[in-house]
C-alpha cells in the first residue's frame, strides 16, 4: 500500500528521462507559469462577467496537482478532464485561447464548436494525450474512462501496434479527473470494480477540495474517496497533500509510473482549497464563512509554490517577469477570444451523426443454397461473421461468456471460438455496459453489448444520454460513439412485469442515437452487420417472442439466411404486405404502419381484407423511412399504426401527429392508432398478458372501423 507519498516505490523499471526532468528548477518555473496562467484567466474572467456569461468553473486552488499531472501525460496517453480542469488542460499544452474560445463559445472554440460549457475538452491533437468527449456530469466520465482503459488493455494484448507509444516505448496510460464529492455516485463503484477485476492502466485522480456545491463533505459522505477505495481490493491507492506542487508532483510521478509498468489501476486523493466559486453562477459568498474562505486561501498553491522558488534562490525579478508574462499572454488570448466569430445559425444541426457506413442494400438476402434459419441465429450468426472479419470487435454483457452464451443462446460458443478475451461476462451493471463503449470505441476498439432485458436498461440511461448520445455533436463530430447495444424485449407467454417490457419510445426520446428493429431472420443479420459497421450508437430491438417464431403465426420470422456480405441499410422499411391496385383505386384500402411483433399481428388480421390492406413494416425506427410512410398513407388515404408498446405518448401516437401533419390533404379518415392498454407493466398472469396486448382479433375491429370510413 502506497502511503501518504512519503516515499517512492521501487519498480521492475526505472522512470525513464521523459517522466523525471533533470532540470528540477525548470520544471518549478514551467509549472509556476502555468499556474499563473491559470489564476490570470480565472481574474480576467471574473473581471469580464458581461462578456463571460455562460457558465464557466476554474481551477483556483487546484492548480498545483492539476498542472503535476498534465506536464507528465505523454501525447500516447489517454485523460479525461473534469470542468475544473483548466490547469491541466494548459500543462498538457493547450494554449489560453483555445480554452477561452470555449469560454465564450465562439465558431473556432477547437473542442465542441461554441456548443458546450468551458473546460469541456474533446481533443484528438496528436502533441497531446486523446480526450474524448467530457460531460457536465459529475462522476459520468468515471465508466467511459475506464471503458478506454478497458480498450488500451484489449488492443496491447491483441495488436499492439495500433497503440500509440511514447519517445522511449512506454505504454499509453489513461488518467480520469474527478472531484471527490462526484465519488458517491453510484457508476463510480461499477468503474472500479470493472478496473480492478480486469487490472486496467487508469489513474484516478481525485481533488478533494470538501465542497459540492453549497453542501460540504462532512454533511454529504461518510468516507472521502482515499477511505472507500479500500473496499475495492486490488485498487491501489495514494494520498497527497494538492496545494503543493512538489509533493504534487512526485505523486503523480509515482502514480503515472506505477501504472505505466505494471498495468493496474490506482486512485490518487488530492486534497486542494477552493479559491474561487462553484461555477460562475453559484458564487462562493452565498454559502461558505469567512472562516472557511480565510482557511481554504491558507492553502493557496501560487504562493506556496513562489516561496518554494525564492527558496531554491529564484530572484524575486524573475517570477515577476513570470507573472507579467502570464498576464499578457492571457490578456492577447482573451482579446483573439472575445473578437473571434461566433458560429453561424445554419451549423446547428451538423454533426449530429457521423456519416453512415452502409447507405445502400448489399450481398444475397436469399442465397440460392440457403437455409432458414430463426432469428436468434441470424443473430448468432451475424455476431460470429463479424467477429471474424474484425479483430478489433468484441461483445461483452451479464452472461453471454463462456458456459450460457446468453440466456437466449444469443452468443452461443462464441467465447470458445473466439477467446474469453473477445466474449466474456460482465457484473450486473448496466451502466458500466453500456457507457465503457464511448471509451472503447475512442480507443478503436468495435464494442457490441447486451442489457439483458429492455426492462434492465434504465440503470445505463444515464450513460446513454449524458455521454454517448451527445459526443458527437458536443465534439463538433471528432467523437462519434461507435457501438452496437443489443437489447432483448417485449411480451409473451407469461414473461411478467420486469422482462416483457417495450421501450422504443424512451429511447426514441434521446436524440443522437439509432434505433432499429427488426421482424425477421433476414433483417436482423441486415440490420445487425450495418448497425455495427455504422460509426454511430446504435440499439438494435429484439423481440424474445420472435427469436424462436415459438409464438402462434410468427413462422414467418424464419427466413432464408443471407449470405455474409448481406447488409441493410438502417432507414428502409419494407412493405411486408401490399393491397390490390383494384382496391387501393377504388378507395376500399387502408395500410397499417408497424414493426416487431406487430407484423404478425397485422398479417393475421389482414387476411379478413383480402386486398384491402397494405402492411409497412419500418425494420427502422430512427431514421425512419418517412418517404416510404407517407407514399403509403398517400395511397390509401387511410392508416392505423400499430405498437407493442403503452399508447399514451408513445412513439406510435407521435408518427400518427406526423402523418397528419405531412398527408392531412390525401387522408379520408384519422390517423388511428393501436397498442397496449396503459398499465404501469406487463402482468405475469397471461389471460391478463393479452389483455394488455393487441391481438389479431384486435386489429382486425380497429381494420374494420377504419375502413368504415
Amino acid at each position: 500500500m502506497f502511503k501518504d507519498n512519503t516515499s517512492v516505490p521501487t519498480f521492475k523499471t526505472a522512470i525513464t528521462s521523459q517522466e523525471r526532468p533533470t532540470n528540477r528548477e525548470t520544471l518549478l518555473l514551467k509549472a509556476y507559469r502555468y499556474m499563473c496562467q491559470a489564476r490570470h484567466m480565472a481574474a480576467t474572467y471574473e473581471a469580464n462577467r458581461s462578456l463571460c456569461k455562460y457558465v464557466h468553473s476554474a481551477s483556483s486552488g487546484h492548480e498545483a496537482i492539476q498542472v503535476a499531472a498534465g506536464l507528465q501525460l505523454l501525447p500516447c496517453d489517454y485523460a479525461s478532464p473534469y470542468y475544473r480542469d483548466d490547469s491541466m488542460l494548459l500543462a498538457m499544452g493547450f494554449a489560453p485561447e483555445e480554452l477561452m474560445l470555449q469560454l465564450l463559445a465562439r465558431a473556432d472554440d477547437p473542442f465542441s464548436a461554441g456548443r458546450s460549457y468551458y473546460c469541456h475538452p474533446s481533443s484528438r491533437a496528436e502533441d497531446r494525450p486523446l480526450i474524448p468527449h467530457q460531460s457536465s456530469a459529475t462522476g459520468m466520465q468515471v465508466i467511459p474512462a475506464t471503458g478506454m482503459a478497458q480498450g488500451v488493455r484489449y488492443l496491447e494484448s491483441t495488436a499492439p501496434g495500433t497503440l500509440r507509444s511514447g519517445p522511449e516505448g512506454q505504454l499509453p496510460v489513461v488518467l480520469c479527473s474527478l472531484g471527490d464529492g462526484s465519488v458517491t455516485e453510484g457508476e463510480v463503484s461499477e468503474a472500479w470494480q470493472s478496473a480492478v477485476l480486469w487490472q486496467l492502466p487508469i489513474i484516478y485522480l481525485v481533488q478533494d477540495n470538501e465542497w459540492g456545491i453549497s453542501a460540504g463533505a462532512a454533511e454529504t459522505r461518510a468516507m472521502d474517496a482515499y477511505e472507500y477505495a479500500a473496499g475495492f481490493k486490488g485498487l491501489e491507492r495514494m494520498r497527497v497533500d494538492g496545494s503543493d506542487f512538489e509533493k504534487s508532483y512526485q505523486a503523480m510521478e509515482t502514480a503515472i509510473h506505477y501504472v505505466r509498468t505494471e498495468r493496474k489501476p490506482i486512485l490518487v486523493q488530492a486534497r486542494v482549497p477552493l479559491l474561487g466559486h462553484h461555477t460562475s453562477g453559484v458564487r462562493k459568498e452565498w454559502y461558505r464563512s469567512a472562516e472557511d474562505l480565510a482557511e481554504h486561501a491558507r492553502r493557496d498553491p501560487v504562493p506556496k509554490l513562489r516561496r518554494l522558488l525564492l527558496e531554491k534562490g529564484i530572484k524575486e525579478a524573475d517570477l515577476v517577469t513570470i507573472e507579467e508574462s502570464a498576464g499578457r499572454t492571457v490578456a492577447a488570448a482573451f482579446e483573439i477570444a472575445e473578437n473571434s466569430r461566433e458560429p453561424e445559425p445554419e451549423s446547428v444541426d451538423t454533426h449530429v451523426f457521423a456519416p453512415a457506413a452502409v447507405t445502400g442494400e448489399a450481398g444475397q438476402r436469399a442465397p440460392g443454397a440457403g437455409r432458414k434459419v430463426v432469428m436468434v441465429d441470424a443473430a448468432l450468426h451475424a455476431i460470429e461473421e463479424i467477429l471474424q472479419q474484425y479483430p478489433e470487435a468484441v461483445f461483452f454483457g451479464q452472461d453471454v461468456g463462456r458456459r450460457l452464451g446468453g440466456v437466449f443462446r444469443e452468443a452461443a460458443t462464441l467465447a470458445e471460438k473466439f477467446g474469453d478475451h473477445r466474449v466474456y461476462n460482465t457484473a450486473i451493471q448496466e451502466a458500466y455496459i453500456i457507457g465503457a463503449t464511448a471509451g472503447l470505441s475512442a480507443v478503436g476498439v468495435k464494442p457490441i453489448v447486451e442489457v439483458q432485458f429492455g426492462d434492465y436498461i434504465y440503470p445505463g440511461f444515464n450513460q446513454l444520454v449524458t455521454e454517448i448520445s451527445k459526443s458527437c455533436y458536443l465534439s463538433a463530430g471528432k467523437f462519434p460513439v461507435q457501438t452496437l447495444i443489443r437489447v432483448p424485449v417485449g411480451a409473451y407467454g407469461g414473461g411478467g412485469p420486469y422482462h416483457s417490457g417495450s421501450i422504443e419510445t424512451t429511447l426514441l426520446s434521446v436524440k443522437g442515437i439509432k434505433v432499429v428493429y427488426p421482424s425477421n431472420a433476414a433483417d436482423m443479420k441486415g440490420l445487425m452487420k450495418a448497425a455495427f459497421l455504422d460509426p454511430n450508437p446504435v440499439v438494435m430491438l429484439e423481440h424474445k417472442g420472435l427469436y424462436w417464431s415459438k409464438v402462434p403465426g410468427t413462422q414467418d420470422a424464419m427466413t432464408i439466411e443471407p449470405d455474409k456480405d448481406y447488409v441493410l441499410p438502417l432507414g428502409k422499411g419494407r412493405v411486408v404486405l401490399p393491397a390490390h391496385p383494384k382496391d387501393v383505386q377504388q378507395g376500399n384500402s387502408a395500410c397499417i404502419i408497424t414493426y416487431g411483433m406487430g407484423v404478425y399481428w397485422a398479417l393475421a388480421a389482414a387476411k379478413a381484407f383480402a386486398g384491402q390492406v397494405e402492411i409497412i413494416d419500418l425494420r427502422s425506427l430512427y431514421p425512419l423511412d418517412e418517404a416510404l410512410v407517407y407514399a403509403s398513407v398517400s395511397r390509401h388515404g387511410k392508416c392505423l399504426v400499430l405498437t407493442e408498446e403503452q399508447l399514451g405518448n408513445s412513439f406510435a401516437q407521435a408518427l400518427a401527429a406526423r402523418i397528419q401533419q405531412h398527408c392531412f390533404r390525401f387522408l379520408d379518415a384519422p390517423v388511428h392508432t393501436l397498442g397496449a392498454l396503459d398499465l404501469p407493466a406487463v402482468p405475469i398472469n397471461t389471460t391478463l398478458e393479452s389483455a394488455m396486448l393487441p391481438t389479431p382479433a384486435k386489429v382486425e375491429k380497429a381494420l374494420r372501423e377504419l375502413l368504415a370510413y
